[in-house]
Order: structure tokens, then C-alpha cells, then sequence
């Protein structure tokens, strides 16, 4: 599919408002009319259909539009009359930024006063912002949309000239926007006053003449006398804690920390002031050269990179030259470290792209690297190969990668999701980071990794987190209250009579409640051993005294007589109390009564060796919670049920009987999302999540699970 945009041949003498309309492509029609018809040309079109525009409200253009309905439909073609690139002013008429007006078509250029390397938008494409001005001295903002980065403008810093083809002027907040239209191009130049007129673009084919020329160095002449063009550049030697800075650079080597962090071994010729953090990284995992002497004299800058700027991170090669925008510069301790000794300077290139952040790798014929290939001359003769021994690692400070501080980023206005995770990934999964955004439109199933803040989770009761699963049926229920389980027992005390049992050995008691009777069974080949040895069958008890009793004994199993014979209670309560634990077991899934139990050949009575002899079919204790996950992109609610066990590093079992592992994860709870919290104040977690469809009402239901994943142990 194919979509153009076509407008009247001479839309000054058209009477309607809408000049331009949008047609639409289909198969070889469209291949052809991709690679046959150029920005000029005088198309004729045929059979055509007319259908409503699903995108007028955005492009402003004709509420409807032509599309290709059948195989009848052509195009006639007519090449512009307009002399090919022999004349650049004849070909191109530029319009001053004051003079541009909302929904034309227009042709620019401009200085760049502020720019954002290309980013992956909410579409599929990446989207790169800029914003120019020139001698009207109004600036204006430009969006460009564009899949492939390679075809996006080759910006480098502040003060570069651009020039833009074919761009859109749109009205937005009572100011004109340019955004990139069909046919679009962009050429970069450096704003450098007397550096080489070196035109920057990927496109194969453009032209540029004389009046380029012109137009470029008026420009920068311009720029120079309204400094436009302050470098915004630091030098290693310059850089100072808590400062957000640009730097050039050469990459020495580079390691992958782990999935959301890449280490850059970087210098520039220039001694740092400051004592530099320097990360050790195995020699096996390091891709470049020895940078130890470089080390040693406080050369060599350690860039940590997150998230976003992984993806140029990845393809940099040793050797390369880059800049950093936005970086920051950050004083950490290193372990061991003493409190009379100084801090060391480390550098970090956190997520987002906010105030421009981010990197690039620069071409080595940039004039802009002149400079720096000076000072790194300088260096030629420094010995890489120095001998690497106990001795001389011990001169320098080195950080462990699993001991680097990574600091959250205290800039109120950023976007980013930088600063050590609450949670780590235990997973296999060698997979790269998404976004939520991405993880919504990916296709089930899927594993992958994202980073998010928990907006808000359910159940906000934590005691209402602990369930009881079936792992036979797949019965998933709430743990039962203890009011509803002290009546099921009130019941079954009233008028109790004791059961009369020939393989057990009874002791009964008359409780102080008159009619009632506390009835204890053993089995008979139990008779004699130690109680924490015993099985033991309650009758009569209510749910707090069994409860006392169980403190002291571990195996209590609560029954009724009916007829007397000995039967099970009802199992909406516990069958078995062991301690401050108790243990539930599936209505569905359980024999109905049991009848002469076996007891012989039991080494050890657990809950398992009890619901076997019983019949029942044990209920497991789970951890379910619902988190909303936000991380600027998207929002979406994901399970996590089970490795929650892992995640907590808490059992579910030893939770439902302890108010101290209760409480640890209230607290974690409160970590998360700390009370009358905003988001932004809430730690980042990195999770391993499942994507996966289950059937709901004869439909795929797209569902979200939280997986090997936990909680960093304090």
C-alpha cells in the first residue's frame, strides 16, 4: 500500500478550502507510482473511488479521499516542465521562518538552537525534534517521523545549519510546527564560521549549488554575531561534580554490564581534576583494547548507559568517535572506601531524552574532531601493553560491576528510568529491554524485559493476598476468615458425642460449657511415642482452643462424629493445625470420608504424609497481587502468582503463620509504593514479564504475568 498526496495544479485559483487530498495505492499500481512519479509531476487519475478520510482531523487535508478500488484504476503521469538540478533557485523557493503559513507546503533553513537524537515513538516509527530560527529571529519547532534512523537528519550539536524540503506548516498552540511530509529530505551542515561546506545527508541523490553556499554562510555568520553557536563541549579535564554536560570523544572499550546497562571506556586526551571511578570488568568480556595506563593517569572516563541508548550503544565499535549530550557527571563511593577519602567522578548517560540526552557516534572527517585528534596525538607513545599484575591493580580504585551505585536522577523535569532497580531478573532470557508500550503491541506468547514504577496494587489488605490453589482442578480461593471457620467449629462442639473408633485409643473430657465434650484420638500403634510423633484427632475443641494446642503439638486434625463414627469437618475449615500453620484441602478434588486409616509406615507425619492418610487433596498456599505498571509509555496490569514466593524471597506457608514475614512484606509493599507517594517518587523495578492469551467467553484474552523476578535482598 501506498499513500500520496496529491493537490490542485494551481491552488491559488481554487475556491475550495481544501487544496490537497490524500489518495491511496495498492499492489503493483503502487510500486510503480513509488518509483515512476516525482515531487512536481502532473498526475491524472482513473477510476478512483471516493471514500470518507480517516485521517482528516490530523493532516488538515480533503475530508475525503481517492482510493484504488479495483484493477481498472490507473494513473497518467506528466513530468514536471521544471529544469532539472542544473538550477538550484529555480527548482527551490525557501521561506522565511516568519513568513510561514499553516497548511503549506514549504521548503526551509534554519540554524538548530536545540535538538533530540532520533527516539522510538508510540507508533513504529522513531522521531527525531528539533528547533530552528533564523535571521526573522522566530524559531520554530520541526518533527520528523521516520523508521529507518539512518534516514534521519545528521545533527551534531547546537549551531548546525539545516535545510528541510518538503515539510508542512501546521498550526499548534498559537505557533506553526513543521513536520515532514511525503517526498521529504534534509541536508545538515556545520555552523562553524570558515570550517568546510560539507553537506550531511543520507539521501543518494540531492543537490546543492552556490546559492547554498550563500545561504550557509550567511547563516553562520548570522549565528556567530547572535551566539548561537556557544560550544556546549567539555573537556575531561573541566568536568566538575553534578554537572550535565556535552562530550567529544574517542571509544577505548566497551562491556555489557548486564541488560540494561552498557559500560564505554572513553577519553579524550585531557586529565580529569578529580579521581576517577573506574569499573573492572573480566578481561574476556571487554571488547577493545587495554585501557590500564590510561587508567593509571586518570584518563579514562567510565560511561554507564541506560535504557534507550542501548540500541547505539550495541553498535559503537572500538576506535569510534562520539558525543555525549546531557551527560551527567556524579561523585560515588567505591566499596571499602575509607570516610577521610575522596569520592571518585563517574558518568552516566540515564534513559530519556530529556534536554537532548543522549549519544551519537561521529563521522572521523567531522571538523568538529580537529581538535581532539590533536590532543590524542599527543598520546601516542603511552604504553597499552603495561604488564597487568596484583601490584599495579592495586593503585588504582576499581568497582566491581555488581558494586556500582547507580544514583537515581534528581532532575524534577526527566523522563528517564535510570538509578538502581528495586528488583532484579533471574531469568535466562538474553533479551533486550522494552518499553510497555512495545510489550502491548507485541504477539503472544512472549518473554521479555521491562522497566517500570507500580502505579497501584490490589489488594491493597495485604492479608488478602494469601490464596489457596488447587493444583489438580485449578481452583484458586480466598483463605477463609477466621469468623466463618470459629462457627463451623461452634457447630460441630454443640451436643458433640464422641466417636468410637476400634483402631483408636480415646481420651474425653467434659469442657465447662455444659453439653460439651473434648474428645483426643491417637492410633493405637501411636500410643507411647512422643507427641511431635503423634497424629492427633480433635472433637469437641472450639477454633481457639485447638489453636492453644496446637503451639505445643504439631500434627491436630480437627474432627466430628456422626454416628458415631469419626469424620472429617466440614473442609471450609483447616484439616490439619501444625503449629501456627494450617492446611486446607479442595472440597472438589477430596474423598468424602475416610474409613479405617492407615498409620504404619510413616516415618515422618508432614501435612502431606496427613492428607494422603485423610484423603485429602491438599490446598497450596499462593501470593497473589495485581500490579498496575507504569513507565511513561504505557500503563498495563500484571499478575504476579507464581514466583511470588521468589520474588519476596518469603513462603507463602510460613507467611500464613507468621506476623513477622507478614509484616517484611508490608514493608517491601511500602517500599514499592511508599503511602501518599507521587510516581515519580517511586523506585524503578525491572521485571521479567510473560505475555500469554487465555480463553474468556470463547475469546483470547491477553493476559500479563510477572516471572523470575525478586526483590534486591538489602
Amino acid at each position: 500500500m501506498l499513500r500520496a498526496e496529491i493537490r490542485e495544479e494551481d491552488p491559488l485559483q481554487s475556491t475550495t478550502e481544501h487544496t490537497s487530498i490524500n489518495v491511496i495505492f495498492f499492489d503493483t499500481l503502487a510500486k510503480d507510482f513509488s518509483q515512476s512519479v516525482k515531487q512536481g509531476d502532473i498526475v491524472l487519475l482513473a477510476n478512483f473511488t471516493i471514500s470518507k478520510s480517516p485521517t482528516f482531523l490530523r493532516d488538515k487535508l480533503h475530508p475525503c479521499q481517492l482510493e484504488m478500488d479495483n484493477k481498472d484504476a490507473c494513473v497518467y503521469v506528466c513530468p514536471s516542465a521544471i529544469p532539472g538540478p542544473s538550477s538550484s533557485e529555480a527548482k527551490y523557493v525557501y521561506v522565511p521562518l516568519n513568513k510561514l503559513k499553516s497548511k503549506t507546503l514549504v521548503n526551509v533553513y534554519g540554524v538548530v538552537t536545540f535538538f533530540k537524537q532520533p527516539f522510538p515513538s508510540k507508533g513504529s516509527d522513531y522521531c527525531t525534534t528539533l528547533k530552528i530560527t533564523d535571521q526573522s529571529d522566530v524559531k520554530v519547532i520541526c518533527t520528523i517521523f521516520c523508521k529507518k534512523l539512518e534516514d534521519h537528519p545528521l545533527i551534531f550539536r547546537v549551531g548546525d545549519i539545516i535545510r528541510l524540503h518538503r515539510f508542512k506548516a501546521e498550526a499548534f498552540r498559537d505557533s506553526i510546527t513543521l513536520i515532514n511530509t511525503f517526498g521529504w529530505s534534509t541536508v545538515t551542515f556545520n555552523g562553524i564560521i570558515d570550517s568546510p561546506i560539507v553537506p550531511r545527508t543520507s539521501s543518494k541523490s540531492f543537490f546543492y549549488g552556490e546559492a547554498d553556499k550563500r545561504r550557509v554562510q550567511e547563516l553562520r555568520q548570522w549565528a556567530a554575531n547572535q551566539s548561537l553557536c556557544s560550544d556546549l563541549n567539555t573537556s575531561l579535564s573541566s568536568v566538575q561534580p553534578h554537572m550535565y554536560f556535552d562530550f567529544t570523544c574517542q571509544l577505548l572499550a566497551k562491556a555489557v554490564m548486564h541488560s540494561g546497562c552498557i559500560l564505554l571506556k572513553v577519553w579524550d586526551g585531557t586529565r580529569c581534576q578529580l579521581p576517577l571511578l573506574q569499573v573492572a570488568v573480566p578481561p574476556d568480556e571487554l571488547e577493545g583494547e587495554c585501557t590500564l595506563a590510561k587508567d593509571k593517569m586518570n584518563l579514562t572516563a567510565n560511561v554507564l548507559v541506560y535504557d534507550n541508548h542501548l540500541e547505539v550503544a550495541r553498535d559503537l565499535k572500538p576506535g569510534a568517535f562520539l558525543r555525549f549530550y546531557n551527560l551527567r557527571a556524579l561523585l560515588q563511593k567505591v566499596p571499602g572506601q575509607l570516610p577521610d577519602q575522596p569520592e571518585h567522578l563517574g558518568f552516566h548517560l540515564h534513559g530519556g531524552t530529556v534536554y537532548g540526552r543522549g549519544l551519537r557516534s561521529l563521522p572521523a572527517e567531522t571538523p568538529d574532531l580537529l581538535s581532539l585528534k590533536s590532543v590524542l596525538e599527543k598520546h601516542v607513545d603511552l604504553d597499552e601493553h603495561e604488564e597487568v599484575n596484583d601490584g599495579t591493580l592495586l593503585e588504582i580504585w576499581y568497582t566491581p560491576p555488581e558494586s556500582i551505585v547507580l544514583p537515581n536522577d534528581e532532575n524534577p523535569g526527566a523522563e528517564e528510568n535510570a538509578g538502581p532497580a528495586y528488583t532484579v531478573q533471574t531469568c535466562e532470557h538474553n533479551t533486550q529491554r522494552i518499553t510497555l508500550a512495545q510489550v502491548k503491541r507485541s504477539t503472544p506468547p512472549l518473554s521479555c524485559h521491562v522497566r517500570a514504577r507500580v502505579k497501584k496494587y490490589l489488594p491493597q489488605q495485604l492479608y488478602q493476598c494469601l490464596k489457596l490453589f488447587c493444583s489438580k482442578c485449578k481452583t484458586m480461593k480466598d483463605v477463609p476468615d477466621d469468623s466463618a471457620v470459629a462457627n463451623i467449629f461452634l457447630e460441630s462442639a454443640r451436643d458433640n458425642q464422641p466417636c468410637d473408633e476400634q483402631w483408636a485409643a480415646t481420651s474425653s473430657a467434659n469442657s465447662r460449657e455444659p453439653g460439651r465434650t473434648i474428645s483426643m484420638h491417637v492410633s493405637k500403634d501411636m500410643v507411647g511415642k512422643s507427641s511431635h510423633m503423634q497424629l492427633i484427632f480433635i472433637e469437641g475443641m472450639t477454633l481457639d482452643e485447638i489453636s492453644v494446642l496446637s503451639r505445643d503439638h504439631k500434627n491436630l486434625v480437627p474432627v466430628r462424629s456422626e454416628n458415631s463414627k469419626m469424620t472429617r469437618m466440614d473442609l471450609t475449615a483447616p484439616f490439619l493445625f501444625s503449629g501456627k500453620k494450617r492446611y486446607y484441602g479442595c472440597k472438589q478434588c477430596s474423598r468424602n470420608t475416610f474409613e479405617n486409616p492407615v498409620f504404619t509406615g510413616v516415618e515422618t507425619w508432614d501435612e502431606q504424609a496427613v492428607a494422603a492418610v485423610l484423603g485429602v487433596q491438599m490446598m497450596q498456599y499462593r501470593f497473589l497481587i495485581q500490579f498496575e505498571l507504569d513507565d511513561v509509555t504505557d500503563t498495563i496490569e500484571a499478575l504476579l502468582w507464581e514466583d511470588a514466593e521468589r520474588f519476596f524471597h518469603i513462603s507463602a506457608v510460613d507467611a500464613s503463620g507468621c506476623q513477622d514475614l507478614q509484616d517484611r512484606i508490608q514493608t517491601i509493599m511500602d517500599t514499592i509504593q511508599p503511602p501518599e507517594s507521587s510516581l515519580e517518587e517511586r523506585p524503578w523495578m525491572d521485571f521479567c514479564l510473560s505475555v500469554y492469551t487465555v480463553k474468556d467467553n470463547d475469546r483470547n484474552k491477553v493476559c500479563y504475568q510477572i516471572t523470575n523476578t525478586e526483590i534486591v535482598k538489602q
